[in-house]
């Protein structure tokens, strides 16, 4: 008796919901930091491609790396904003100390 075996189908398992981060990403590229934003985007574009293809791992990393990329664009972008405003601020005072009297 020769019977052939059919492996039963795959489960019907979700994908995983895993934050691709691309508004955070966009928001920082437009607002704070251009290269690092850039960056965050491309890493944020490639999670939903990797969970459908099956890659978690690699969704979670690209997810992971998306974060981190938009957290230093933030970063930067705050950072040279506070220089900024410390720059004014100390050029002020000068102006103002060697104004006309």
């Amino acid at each position: 008796m020769s019977q052939s075996w059919t492996p039963p189908p795959p489960p019907n398992v979700p994908p995983a919901n895993i934050p691709n981060y691309l508004v955070f990403a966009i928001l920082t590229t437009v607002l704070c930091c251009l290269p690092a934003g850039v960056v965050s985007i491309v890493y944020a574009a490639q999670v939903n491609g990797k969970v459908q293809a099956g890659d978690i791992a690699g969704a979670m990393a690209a997810s992971k790396n998306a974060k981190l990329w938009a957290m230093i664009s933030a970063g930067v972008g705050i950072a040279v904003i506070v220089l900024y405003i410390i720059f004014i601020v100390i050029m002020g005072g000068i102006g103002a100390m060697s104004g006309t009297r």
